[in-house]
Order: C-alpha cells, then sequence, then structure tokens
C-alpha cells in the first residue's frame, strides 16, 4: 500500500501540470501513454515492440492520435489520416508474406486491433482536453470516484460475485456503490463548476459512463486472464501497467464524446 501511495503522488505531481497547461506538451505526453500501452499489449503477445511489425504498428497507432487541431498536416500532404492508415495496414500485411508467416495474419489483427484499442481511447484523451480543463477533471474524477466506491463498499457490503469468471474480486453491491460515487461526483460538478448540462443530464451521462468504466476495467482483466500476466506492465510500481490505470478512460472517453456534452 505505501509503494501504492508514493507511485500515485510522484505520478500525480508529473502528470497534473501537464494536464492544466495542455496544448503540445499534453499531446507528447498522450504519444507517450499511448506507446506504453501499445508495448504492454504487444508484449503480452510476445510480439516485439522494436521489432519491423512493431514499428508499424506504432506508427500506425501514432497516426490515429494525430489531434483535429492539426487537420492542417493532411492538407498540406494531400493524404487523410485513414490513407495513411491503410498504407500502414497494408505495409503489416505484406509483412506476413516476407517472414513467410512467421508473423502471422492472426498477429496483424492483434496488432491492428491492440493500435485501435490504444489510440482510439487516447485520441479522445487529447480531444477531451481541448474541449475544456474542466471535462478531463470530470472524467477523471468520475473514475476514480468510481473505482473507490467500488472497491471499499465492496469490502464492505460484497456478497455477490459480479463476473467472477474475469475478475473473482468485484461485487454487484461494490459495482453499485462504483456508480452512486460517480453520480455524486457529478453532481458537484454540475452545482459547483462550468460544465456543460444540467445535474439531471449530468447525472444521467455519468451512470452510463461509470457502467462502461467498469466494463472497460473488466476488458482488460479479460485480456490478462487470457495471456496469463498479472499487471500490464510494471512501469508504475504498486500499480502495474499504463493500461491498469488508463483501462476505464479508454472505454469512457470516446462515449462522452460521443454524448456531445460541450
Amino acid at each position: 500500500m505505501k509503494q501504492r501511495i508514493v507511485t500515485g503522488v510522484v505520478a500525480a505531481a508529473l502528470f497534473l501540470p501537464i494536464v492544466f497547461y495542455g496544448g503540445l506538451p499534453f499531446i507528447i505526453l498522450t504519444y507517450f501513454l499511448g506507446a506504453v500501452g501499445l508495448y504492454e499489449l504487444l508484449k503480452m503477445k510476445n510480439i516485439s515492440f522494436f521489432s519491423v511489425q512493431g514499428l508499424l504498428t506504432l506508427l500506425f497507432l501514432w497516426i490515429i492520435l494525430i489531434p483535429e487541431q492539426y487537420h492542417e498536416v493532411f492538407d498540406s500532404i494531400g493524404y487523410t489520416k485513414a490513407e495513411l492508415a491503410m498504407v500502414v495496414f497494408l505495409l503489416l500485411l505484406a509483412y506476413t508474406v516476407i517472414t513467410k508467416n512467421q508473423f502471422t495474419f492472426e498477429d496483424v489483427g492483434f496488432s491492428i486491433l491492440s493500435a485501435l484499442y490504444v489510440g482510439i481511447g487516447f485520441y479522445f484523451f487529447i480531444e477531451t482536453r481541448n474541449a475544456g480543463l474542466v471535462y478531463i477533471f470530470y472524467s477523471l474524477f468520475m473514475i476514480w470516484a468510481t473505482d473507490s466506491g467500488a472497491y471499499f463498499i465492496g469490502k464492505a457490503m460484497g456478497k455477490r460475485k459480479l463476473w467472477p469468471e474475469i475478475s473473482p474480486n468485484k461485487t454487484v453491491e461494490g459495482s453499485i456503490g462504483g456508480v452512486i460515487s460517480a453520480v455524486i461526483v457529478a453532481i458537484l460538478f454540475a452545482l459547483f463548476s462550468d460544465i456543460n448540462g444540467t445535474v439531471l443530464s449530468l447525472i444521467a451521462v455519468t451512470i452510463v459512463l461509470s457502467i462502461f468504466g467498469q466494463i472497460g476495467d473488466l476488458v482488460q482483466s479479460a485480456f490478462k486472464r487470457h495471456f496469463n500476466v498479472k499487471d500490464s506492465g510494471n512501469i508504475l510500481p504498486g500499480h502495474g501497467g499504463i493500461l491498469d490505470r488508463f483501462d476505464s478512460l479508454l472505454f469512457i472517453l470516446p462515449l462522452l464524446n460521443l454524448f456531445h456534452i460541450w
């Protein structure tokens, strides 16, 4: 527990000032987080991050992460983001032939899906920050409240297992407690911040996001159980990897943008 607290304090001290500042430093931070998350997934599949296929997948991720504010980059080169991503996808397929199927079609599918999973979530991390600092902090506090509420209420009152085949420690009572905790955060943001929307609309959005945040957590647990690993990585001592910390955000940030609350 002591190690978790120390790591959390140090990470927050490095992370929060960049979140406050935004702009290019925030985009660089997001590219770094996305690259580490991709590394963690490829490692589970025993695909070397520094191999040809690993670097092509990283390039695919970086294309996905290019924020909307830099659309002029595509105008200047005459190609869209989708066209550039398609070229990398075709190169990955071609590499299966070059390696004589040592890098297989299945590996291509895993690499592309990994880049999409990490890339779409972190792309909307950038877009949410561009929408306003309040939306990033709403997302972070809502997920932290969901996690904390689920943990403490689950410890105190949890009896019925939520999904034991995937995550044996999670309970139905804890899950409901997480949603209730997130709703409290939503009410506070609706009353005391300039976030867009009424109290009722934000509560409704928060209930959906809190549930999907927990699903994102379970998805990451399913990955780890499938590949028989305890944590996605060890970059954050006591917390695991980047995906262990951002699994819920990767799910809720695209949905938050889908709701158009700003």
